[in-house]
């Protein structure tokens, strides 16, 4: 079953009884319910809403993964379980153990599905995708030749609309903004994942920065961004230039977790499938696959 996500962007006081989340809006009176156990990812992006001590420790416990916003409405923090798997004593000594080769392979099985992905998204977008499927061809172990970075310079110059004169620079104009708030999505998405199979999410295979606690999810949700490059496509072809985030833009993001995506010729939903690619990592680490099951857009 597929967790919910649940966003609040007006004032409300949250509590909790009876294992259910007592959701009390301010402004209507309006007071709402559901089970803790249904969610998988809480989003709060207003600075007047109040959250008690034993929802946060009951959504953590259930391995919610909890998102709070600045006052811009951008995701600025993320709270995680640090139990997520009762075997997870284990599968740290793994991730730690596991060797430079094995992670170079790795990150050329990621970084092949995240161009795969990119070129499939501009034959949505009825643009030439030929040399992205060279250069995943030429991803070599490790991606030494950085064709990660070819493939994103091509694939950045081509996908949206020319009136856009679109950069893709992380405080850069819109849609930068559109990819941002899905981005912050996913990657809660993938680092509540890799907790729940077991893994640190700060230690990546590829990505170092020091002062990154989630490397890791860094990593893993590279093949998944097309997903939300799509999303953000259809909604440049809906509002134009118009791209200041609007709620009806927010709700189309939110619906990311819930996407139908395609994963081993079988269709799942993005968060169910995040779940068996950071699965599969675990396994990967353990000696007992040698493979990423990554989706296909």
């Amino acid at each position: 079953m597929i967790k919910r996500t649940l966003y609040f962007g007006n004032p409300a006081y949250l509590k909790t009884k009876n294992e259910q989340l007592v959701i009390e809006m301010e402004e209507t009176g309006e007071v709402k319910t559901a089970p803790i156990e249904d969610i998988g990812l809480v989003i709060l992006d207003h600075q007047q809403i109040t959250i008690t001590q034993s929802v946060i420790a009951k959504l953590l416990a259930n391995n919610s993964a909890l998102v709070t916003c600045d006052h811009t409405h951008h995701p600025t923090g993320l709270m995680l379980n640090l139990e997520g798997n009762s075997l997870q004593s284990q599968k740290f000594q793994a991730q730690l153990s596991a060797t430079e080769p094995l992670k170079k392979q790795l990150w050329q099985q990621t970084v092949m599905a995240k161009i795969r992905n990119q070129a499939a998204l501009l034959a949505m977008q009825k643009v030439e995708n030929k040399i992205l499927l060279v250069y995943m061809k030429e991803v070599k172990s490790g991606d030494t030749d950085n064709q990660e970075a070819r493939a994103a310079a091509y694939y950045w110059k081509r996908l949206f609309p020319d009136f856009l004169e679109f950069r893709r620079e992380r405080f850069g104009p819109p849609p930068n903004n559109l990819l941002n708030y899905g981005y912050a999505i996913l990657r809660a998405m993938v680092a509540r994942s890799l907790v729940s199979s077991g893994l640190l999410p700060t230690l990546g295979i590829h990505h170092r920065n020091q002062y990154n606690a989630y490397c890791l999810a860094d990593d893993i949700m590279e093949p998944y961004r097309p997903f939300v490059d799509k999303v953000v496509c259809n909604i440049i072809r809906m509002n134009g230039k118009f791209l200041d985030i609007s709620p009806a833009m927010k709700k189309e993001l939110l619906l990311i977790p819930a996407l139908d995506v395609e994963i081993e010729g079988q269709k799942s939903p993005l968060m169910n499938a995040i779940a068996r690619t950071t699965a599969s990592l675990a396994k990967c680490y353990e000696g007992k696959s040698r493979k990423i099951l990554y989706p296909d857009l």
